[in-house]
């Protein structure tokens, strides 16, 4: 009935729709069917349960933040950038809301069956895609990706990648696995392809969801075993080693890549900001 309440993900490019609670806090948005309906959403499409309150992920028509809300939300409610909100939501809310994001591309991307280029239809007993032609089952694409401190001494390795939006933040090394190599010989060449390095030991740290697109990031900590820093352009500005006591700007702690470098802070006997 349109009285049962549910979690809404609503996305529009990268942002995502939020109440705000606070100065400095927000929730992700509760609604009626009715509010749903004044709305006008698109791409609907449940995903689980949390207390037993149903979970949707969606996008808004046109899928912009020129498109005037109704004046019931005007003054509370707002688009904010999906990565921008870790710390301000509970983190129940924060990784669910990565996990609403990861759906949410999927059944956009993969209309389509890749193989006949027929159109797709979800089932409803999993989350899948299925041909309605050939069959072809398509489920939720995750791509795993390595990402390494590299330690030398008391330095860690650190650069500064082309892409980057913050053009002044360092960050460790990642880079995606490729087809028939393991984790432990993505971080080899990984590292080698793009700074040079030969790394040994390499021991694993811990793992996160990493929704930007579709990404699990692995994390090792591995030690230099010789080579000189020789950047790959097509993909880093300049990488240097750092002291744990002179870091440039680096990713904050809600990223596995701080995580790292805060490990390796600690290990030196520096306490990191953030």
């Amino acid at each position: 009935t349109s009285s049962i309440k549910a979690y809404f993900y609503i996305f529009s490019n990268n942002s995502i729709f939020v109440r705000q609670t606070s100065k400095a806090l927000v929730s992700i948005p509760c609604f009626e069917k009715t509010m749903i309906e004044q709305l006008k959403l698109k791409e609907i499409c449940f995903f689980g349960t949390y207390k037993n309150i149903p979970c949707y992920c969606a996008k808004i028509t046109p899928g912009n933040l020129s498109e005037p809300l109704p004046d019931i939300l005007s003054d509370k409610y707002k688009f904010i950038n999906l990565r921008s909100l870790f710390g301000k939501i509970d983190p129940i809310f924060w990784s669910i809301a990565g996990y609403a994001r990861q759906i949410f591309d999927w059944n956009i991307n993969f209309q389509f069956c890749g193989k006949c280029g027929n159109p797709t239809t979800r089932k409803t007993d999993e989350h899948a895609r299925q041909c309605e032609k050939c069959n072809l089952t398509f489920y939720p694409r995750i791509s795993p990706a390595i990402i390494t401190a590299v330690i030398k001494n008391k330095q860690i390795l650190l650069a500064r990648g082309i892409n980057f939006p913050d053009k002044k933040m360092f960050s460790v090394l990642a880079g995606f696995v490729e087809p028939g190599e393991t984790l432990e010989e993505c971080v080899k060449r990984e590292i080698f392809e793009e700074v040079g390095i030969i790394v040994k030991n390499i021991q694993y740290f811990g793992s996160q969801s990493w929704p930007f697109p579709d990404s699990l990031m692995i994390g090792f900590i591995a030690e230099y075993e010789k080579g000189k820093i020789s950047i790959d352009t097509q993909e880093i500005v300049e990488a240097h080693w750092f002291e744990a006591d002179n870091l440039p700007a680096i990713p904050g702690k809600q990223a596995i890549a701080g995580k790292l470098i805060e490990w390796f802070s600690l290990q030196m006997g520096i306490i990191v900001r953030k």
